[in-house]
């Protein structure tokens, strides 16, 4: 019997449910599990009553139902995948890129916040994150992803960047790889793995997503809105 997991169908309204759509699937198909794991899209403005009365009492997605069990939390998630299915082992063995991955795994609510605020104005703790971001870069000298090789880390980190690279360029005038090198060569190989490729959004759409979200109107709407 299949696993059964659970997933928006928009992936359009909340940072937290827009970031882990694409994990999830990335993940399902870098182990090749798309025969394995039959996906299942709830609607976040329509949920059924059956996601939370039988599959998942937090309401919350995504989510797995595998074993008669139900498992949430989108890191927790990719964790689990890995290491109760079959195909490529995607978490280091090596007790340093091990300790390193759950590092980089446990900053990626700190990355997002930091990121998000400065998108609202909030602040303008981007630039920090992003240093951050291509420090933990340079760590491993045998490959271009955070562990050297790609892993889970790559995975958890790609939805984040794919979307605020361009809202970052177009409406904050922010280039996020101006004078860091190792994030433009880790985008750069990411957009070469086929099961990334397979979850990608058109960069214009995404920008129109985040200038809904936060209010960011052309320049001939601001004055009906004073």
């Amino acid at each position: 019997m299949k696993a059964a997991f659970y997933l928006e169908s928009s992936l359009l309204f909340l940072s937290l449910f827009l970031a882990e759509g694409p994990i999830m699937l990335q993940h399902v198909s870098s182990k090749g599990l798309q025969d394995k794991i039959k996906l299942v899209p709830i609607d976040l403005q329509n949920r059924p009553a059956w996601y939370k009365e039988k599959v998942y009492s937090a309401n919350k997605v995504p989510s797995l139902e595998h074993n008669n069990e139900v498992k949430g939390e989108s890191l927790d998630l990719i964790k689990y995948i890995d290491s109760h299915f079959e195909g490529p082992s995607l978490f280091p063995h090596d007790p340093d890129k091990k300790e390193f991955a759950e590092e980089l795994l446990s900053y990626t609510d700190t990355f997002n916040k930091a990121v998000i605020s400065s998108f609202k104005g909030d602040g303008n703790e981007a630039g920090a994150a992003f240093d951050y971001i291509e420090t933990a870069l340079s760590k491993f000298g045998d490959g271009p992803f955070f562990l050297g090789q790609f892993s889970l880390v790559d995975i958890a980190y790609a939805p984040f960047i794919e979307r605020f690279q361009p809202f970052s360029l177009e409406v904050k005038k922010y280039d996020i790889i101006a004078g860091r090198p190792n994030l433009a060569a880790w985008i750069k190989e990411m957009d070469k793995n086929d099961a990334y490729k397979q979850t990608r959004r058109e960069p214009k759409e995404l920008v129109e997503i985040y200038k809904k979200r936060f209010s960011v109107f052309p320049p001939s709407l601001y004055t009906a809105q004073l």
